[in-house]
């Protein structure tokens, strides 16, 4: 796994620009081999055969919520390396704000136009794309969605971090064990469409009603929208709003780390305890130096190797995106896609003190 860094917004930029105005020269015109005329993963159309060889040439685009996001920037380093490694070409595009929904639905259009083979999307909102990204499917493009779905109509299969149960219900399990099941928690999310990260709230509340959670009680959710300043200032809101406050869950990676930095540099320190999801290199030294005792995450390169790898199956014709079929992830082992085309990573990894010094991501 890469060190997650910024110094691929330059490139990403570059990578825009180069899409725009090679979208200029191809037009609106469709591929002649179009198969698939309706989307999603009910409608894929054809039948999948999992023994048909592995295409090569193909080009894959990515467009990630934000492309200066250090978490999507391994993630997609990942899926690079996948796509590369089968013998295609690899494409990123994507907006600087991972609230700019409008700007997606734009990168849709462009790789549309570019005529790209297939696409691995992670949606900014569950259904702004959806008309994009179905008229991507019925110019024969595969979609696939990566760590946050649109509805399940407008696109191939979505290859999911891990059970969004399992994020959800873990996330509240670790903050109660460090706050003795007692006392105020709140959540600071990222948008307030972000599917991904409302699917694992409502997890989180579902098993806040555990009778063994009595004591514990949910105050607010918080918005900090995947930006450092903004989830800085939020959790500062918090901890004056609610001065009892006994924990944080931050289930985004930029906002987990802004949490840790004010609680740091706070009275808070040792007191109100932060968990949620939040990758080794950025939180080790919070764990060092006792602001965080544990939090979990999913290997992002792997999910974006996934995505990769899904693409490439679906353009190959392995699979359609239909329940039930299985597929080879290369060194990763074999995936069965589950209900609506969802596909999941594997569980996530718990890092405290013990163990952090082993992951470099």
């Amino acid at each position: 796994m890469r060190k997650a860094t910024l110094r691929r917004t330059c490139v990403a930029l570059a990578a825009v620009t180069s899409l725009a105005l090679g979208a200029t020269a191809c037009g609106g015109t469709t591929k002649e081999d179009v198969k698939n005329e309706g989307g999603g993963a009910a409608a894929s159309a054809g039948k999948a055969d999992p023994n048909a060889a592995t295409k090569k040439g193909l080009t894959v685009g990515f467009l990630p919520k934000q492309v200066n996001n250090p978490y999507f920037t391994s993630a997609d380093k990942g899926g690079e390396k996948a796509v590369k490694e089968l013998g295609s070409t690899y494409k990123e595009v994507g907006p600087s704000s991972a609230t700019d929904t409008a700007g997606q639905v734009s990168y849709v259009n462009t790789l549309t136009q570019q005529q790209v083979d297939a696409m691995a999307v992670s949606a900014q909102d569950p259904g702004a794309l959806c008309t994009a990204l179905k008229q991507a499917m019925k110019n024969g493009i595969k979609v696939v969605t990566y760590d946050s779905d649109t509805t399940a109509d407008c696109r191939n299969a979505f290859v999911s971090q891990a059970s969004g149960e399992d994020l959800g219900r873990t996330e509240v399990q670790l903050l109660a064990e460090q706050i003795g099941y007692k006392g105020e928690i709140a959540i600071l999310s990222a948008a307030q469409t972000a599917t991904n990260q409302n699917a694992w709230i409502e997890f989180m509340k579902d098993e806040l009603k555990d009778p063994k959670y009595k004591d514990i009680k949910l105050v607010k959710v918080a918005y900090g929208n995947d930006d450092a300043q903004q989830s800085f200032q939020q959790t500062q809101g918090l901890l004056q709003e609610y001065p009892n406050l006994k924990g944080i869950i931050s289930p985004t990676t930029v906002g987990i780390k802004a949490a840790a930095q004010y609680l740091s540099g706070s009275k808070y320190k040792g007191k109100v305890k932060l968990t949620g999801l939040g990758t080794p290199n950025d939180m080790r030294k919070y764990v060092k130096n006792g602001t965080v005792e544990a939090f979990e995450l999913w290997d992002p390169a792997k999910l974006g190797e996934l995505a990769a790898r899904t693409a490439i199956a679906l353009s190959s014709g392995q699979i359609t995106g239909k329940e039930g079929e299985t597929f080879k992830a290369g060194a990763m082992g074999e995936y069965t896609i589950g209900k609506d085309g969802v596909i999941n990573l594997g569980k996530p990894t718990v890092f405290n003190a013990e163990n952090i010094d082993q992951f470099d991501f």
